[in-house]
């Protein structure tokens, strides 16, 4: 009667004959939920789940009987008879297309190690169907790394230790708390959780989820599933993968939507023992339910719904990786699966990608003070209209005056929005005496008093033990917050400054409050004229003809004559009097490379050999690390194959382990090696490239792709090879 009821009920709440893909309605107890439907399981291994409704909830518990628990609850506490798991570990010794060949191995296998072998048909998303030969039963790590010697010894140099959960006692639902009523459950017990009304949404550990929820037990302990329409799905799922903060182009995001969505699809049943499609992690999809919507990214669901990526007429295993660092891989390389003719290697590059240049004939010299080039600072003033506009070098190494600096911070505070001062004293400006000009211009006297102790301004001024000038207390402040340079910097709090030192140092003291410039993103010039980015705003603002250019390369500044940019370059400007008077381009690495500005486009990693040693030594039985010799590359140049050269025993990794077996975020990278006194090897350097798997989509590459003006479509055909975009439903 059990199952009767079962599989009656889910008939009830999703079977019937179709109308048309897509558009049929589902209704349990007068909530909708259209096709194509998805389960995402929330979490597994669950003891205690706690489940809100924001305008109330029906809950259903349905075993032998059938009822209703709830008509309208708000918040309900669930618990559960902790699972009792133990592990178990299995030895991966190869894999295959075919089963034939799967089947001959094992017997081998069996023959030689007299083991318990078995061949597992892998349906995985990532790759098409391979038969895994794997000896089973080994209750530790330790005893699978011995077998793995055994197999090195035999000639199998790329075995794969793999952990498995083993289920002791089954997980069951105990009791739960819904109005201030405790209410036991039977065992076998699946409880739903409906939303009372159309409007009304779910939310579990502080996330809502549109849809319903479904709690039941299963080999992997309480599930929590969330069952909705897969277009609700993809507008948690697409602002998850791709930000539409950081990455927030239209046509970006649709091209994440259709993959996401092609996925999806892929993907439906791939969990069925469990009673789920995909979880909620990125090693299928991250989905971070309502509280993760987005308009832009939900525009891009709406506007390509129903629309799947196709080869030959099937669906596409629509794989997507963050940064592929110039150029992707080819599937079977990475995956260690069968070859596929839409996932082929790919340069991250546009050829339609315009290239723009900025020019100004408006230049400073490098003008020093305490050691550093101030002449960014004096830019960013004359520009913000502080200070005059000269670029005669000469001039700021000349002594300033009292008038002409307190001329300057009457301009700072009317840039600033605060109220004008007048400045009385009249006196040769040193250290001393400017600091307490700036005092008197910001109106820090407070500060000394009650944000700084005595002891720790005598610790600040101990170089100046002799010295008991005016300005004492307000050098010391100024020291402490890195406006004024330290004392030895300083020598003399009586030295006469130069206009440059005073421009520096209220430069510094206006940053303080705020940045002087604004930032964006450089889209394009046209006409004397650039088009910017300002938090997802695009403007388009006049260039002044005594443009300042600046290029800022890792905090090394430096003035330009001409600057050739792409687009989607950070840059900082200011803006005065409708035009923009300087220009600062923050360098990504200079190349054509669609995923330039991705923070990942390049990166470094120092690991000890000591480290690294223990964390191979989990996967292979090679004892003290010798050396990692990269094999073999791929097309893109990312390792494919690496020897692990050990004391005890050599091991070859392929593929995407690799990654996993290094801690790396790629396996597109060069190895460097530093030498201890005996001349072993204490530590690798990976100079490496991109972040993710490296096959398919690259998402960065995308939104470059997007930024110079192609739509989505030409983006997925781009990075998968003889593709249709079809729409489902």
């Amino acid at each position: 009667m059990k199952y009767s009821l079962s599989a009656w009920l889910s008939f009830f709440i999703f079977g019937g004959q179709p109308v048309e893909f897509g558009k049929e309605k589902k209704f349990f107890h007068g909530y909708l939920i259209s096709k194509p439907i998805i389960r995402i399981c929330l979490g597994d291994k669950l003891s205690e789940i706690r489940i809100h409704a924001s305008s109330g909830m029906k809950v259903y518990e349905v075993n032998s009987s059938y009822s209703l628990i709830s008509e309208d609850a708000d918040e309900v506490f669930i618990r559960g008879f902790r699972e009792k798991l133990s592990e178990e570990f299995s030895v991966l010794v190869a894999q295959r297309e075919k089963r034939k060949e799967a089947e001959e191995i094992a017997q081998r296998i069996r023959d030689k190690f007299a083991k318990r072998v078995s061949i597992k048909s892998e349906t995985k998303r990532d790759v098409d169907s391979l038969f895994q030969v794997r000896v089973e039963g080994f209750l530790t790590r330790g005893d699978a790394l011995s077998f793995v010697k055994e197999l090195v010894r035999s000639g199998v140099k790329d075995a794969w230790i793999i952990r498995e959960e083993v289920t002791m006692d089954g997980s069951r639902l105990h009791w739960i708390l819904v109005n201030d009523e405790l209410k036991a459950l039977d065992e076998g017990s699946v409880l739903y959780f409906i939303p009372s009304s159309a409007w009304s949404y779910l939310s579990y550990n502080g996330r809502d989820y549109r849809g319903i929820f479904v709690l039941r037990t299963s080999p992997k302990g309480l599930l929590l599933i969330n069952i909705l329409n897969i277009e609700d799905y993809l507008k948690g799922v697409v602002p998850s993968e791709l930000s539409p903060y950081s990455f927030n182009e239209l046509e970006a995001q649709k091209a994440q939507a259709v993959a996401a969505r092609t996925y999806a699809m892929k993907s439906l049943g791939s969990n069925e023992d469990l009673g789920f499609d995909l979880d909620d992690s990125p090693a299928s999809q991250l989905y971070e339910g309502m509280s993760a919507e987005n308009p832009l990214s939900t525009r891009a669901v709406d506007e390509t719904r129903g629309e799947v990526i196709l080869y030959k007429g099937k669906l596409i295993h629509a794989l997507y990786t963050s940064t592929c660092g110039g150029k992707t891989e080819n599937v079977e390389d990475v995956f260690l699966g069968p070859s596929l003719p839409y996932l082929r290697s790919t340069e991250c590059i546009f050829s339609r990608e315009k290239e723009f240049l900025l020019k100004s004939e408006n230049m400073l010299a490098p003008i020093d003070v305490c050691g550093k080039n101030a002449t960014r600072v004096i830019a960013f003033l004359i520009c913000a209209g502080i200070i005059p506009q000269r670029t005669d070098t000469p001039y700021y190494r000349e002594e300033a005056s009292f008038e002409e600096a307190a001329e300057w911070m009457e301009r700072a505070l009317a840039f600033l929005g605060k109220e004008k001062k007048t400045f009385l004293r009249k006196e040769i400006l040193n250290f001393s005496s400017l600091a307490i000009l700036l005092f008197e211009t910001f109106g820090w006297e407070e500060r000394t008093e009650s944000l700084m102790l005595e002891n720790e301004r005598e610790f600040i001024l101990k170089e100046f033990k002799d010295w008991q000038g005016e300005g004492r207390n307000e050098m010391a402040y100024l020291i402490h917050k890195g406006i004024f340079p330290s004392t030895e910097e300083i020598k003399d709090p009586e030295r006469r400054l130069n206009r440059a030192e005073v421009i520096y140092y209220l430069g510094k003291a206006i940053r303080s409050y705020r940045p002087i410039y604004r930032e964006g993103i450089f889209l394009s010039l046209k006409e004397e004229k650039i088009e910017l980015e300002e938090e997802g705003e695009r403007k388009t603002i006049p260039l002044s003809p005594d443009l300042f250019l600046l290029r800022n390369n890792e905090d090394e500044f430096s003035f330009a004559s001409r600057i050739h940019l792409l687009g989607g370059e950070k840059i900082r400007w200011i803006e005065r009097e409708g035009k923009v008077k300087v220009v600062e381009v923050v360098y990504p690495p200079l190349t054509n490379i669609l995923d330039r500005n991705s923070a990942f486009h390049s990166w470094q990693v120092r690991i000890s050999r000591k480290e690294l040693e223990a964390r191979i030594n989990e996967f292979y039985p090679v004892g003290e690390l010798i050396d990692l010799v990269p094999k073999r590359k791929g097309d893109s140049k990312r390792v494919l194959e690496l020897l692990i050269k050990g004391k005890e025993t050599d091991a070859v990794v392929r593929g995407l382990r690799i990654r996993r077996v290094l801690g790396l975020r790629e396996t597109l990278f060069v190895i460097d090696r530093e030498y201890d006194e005996e001349g072993k090897i204490s530590y690798f350097n990976f100079s490496g490239r991109g972040w993710g798997h490296g096959v398919g989509l690259c998402q960065v590459g995308a939104f470059g792709m997007a930024q110079a003006g192609a739509n989505y479509q030409e983006i997925l055909k781009k990075y998968y090879k003889g593709v249709k975009i079809a729409r489902l439903y």
